[in-house]
């Protein structure tokens, strides 16, 4: 097994203590360390990447993800390049539309146009081109080309527009074969169209992930976030894994939102009316990576076969830091296969 496996670190905590965990994770054998950007939710995450450039040695970081509404593209790429230079070749700037960091405030989510032209302009400020900003003209003194893009997609449109514009997708559409050859052939469609080699662009699955012995004891946490996906355009492939759930939009009692409420064990009690203990262990077995170390080795294995070329995982929860998934499945997974 050569999959690379990351895991998403919010940045629920000091930045240090974020970048202490991100050390252990690299003594552990993970790939990558991918942080959250919500203004409101966590501290910053370009300013925990940095202090996470400066703790580790060879550790890939990533933003999972930013994105083009609350922060000026311009301002992106500013961020990139010192980051960049702090972990060189090891950063990639993961985008997408916004969500957490754009609801809390009262802003919209960005366009498959708005989010095109943003990748264009960090892009072209990376590379040192002089780019228009209206009536004015701009270039960055000393910059920084070659930092790869992602871009989080689930949909069919953003899928296609990360093959086409990215230099990766990171699909949120679960583990399931199905799924995941069904997104990638989606994002190579867009790569063809824009005349890039379907290979070149890197194929990331993300998926929430538990060392258990017991899915139908632990998969009722997944409640909100099953709901979520829902509530968020994702019936589709709810009903493609036998889950039907109809979520209204608004939630009252569950803040800031159902995927990242802070009151978990509440926001799994109201998710129960839409969301069954049933439909919970389908979606931990179709979309996440719950079982035993074992039981997750097989199905990263397959995951692989269906075209990932790299995975990375997260814990149930926001707020606080991942620290036992990190000791399991460091331990337990990687450890074992050797990865």
């Amino acid at each position: 097994m050569s999959l690379p496996i990351g895991i998403r670190l919010p940045p629920c905590a000091p930045a240090t203590d974020v970048a202490r965990l991100a050390r252990r994770a690299e003594d552990l054998g993970f790939a990558q360390v991918f942080l959250p950007d919500s203004q409101m939710l966590w501290r910053d995450a370009f300013l925990t990447a940095y202090a996470v450039a400066l703790q580790t040695e060879s550790i890939r970081i990533g933003t999972a993800v930013s994105n083009v509404v609350t922060r000026h593209p311009s301002v992106v790429a500013g961020l990139t390049r010192t980051i960049g230079e702090a972990a060189p070749g090891r950063f990639d700037l993961g985008l997408g539309v916004g969500h957490s960091s754009v609801d809390p405030v009262g802003l919209r989510s960005s366009r498959q146009a708005e989010l095109r032209a943003g990748v264009d302009v960090i892009r072209s400020v990376l590379a040192g081109d002089t780019v228009d900003f209206g009536p004015v003209s701009s270039r960055m003194r000393d910059p920084h080309p070659g930092v790869p893009v992602l871009l989080a997609a689930s949909g069919p449109r953003n899928l296609q527009l990360a093959g086409e514009i990215a230099d990766g997708a990171i699909l949120l559409s679960g583990v399931s074969e199905s799924a995941v050859a069904r997104s990638r052939g989606l994002v190579e469609a867009g790569a063809r169209e824009a005349g890039k080699a379907p290979e070149d662009v890197k194929i990331i699955v993300s998926a929430h992930a538990k060392v258990t012995d017991d899915i139908e004891r632990d998969a009722r946490i997944l409640k909100p976030i099953c709901a979520g996906i829902a509530q968020r355009g994702g019936r589709t492939a709810m009903q493609a894994a036998g889950i039907e759930a109809e979520v209204p939009a608004e939630v009252p009692g569950v803040y800031p939102d159902l995927v990242h409420a802070e009151d978990w064990d509440h926001a799994v009690d109201v998710c129960g009316e839409w969301i069954s203990d049933a439909d919970a262990v389908r979606f931990a077995q179709e979309f996440c990576l719950f079982g035993t170390a074992p039981e997750i080795a097989a199905k990263l294995d397959l995951v692989e076969k269906a075209g990932a070329t790299s995975v990375f995982i997260q814990h149930v929860g926001s707020y606080d830091l991942p620290r036992d998934l990190v000791e399991e499945v460091g331990a337990e997974v990687l450890g074992a296969s050797g990865r």
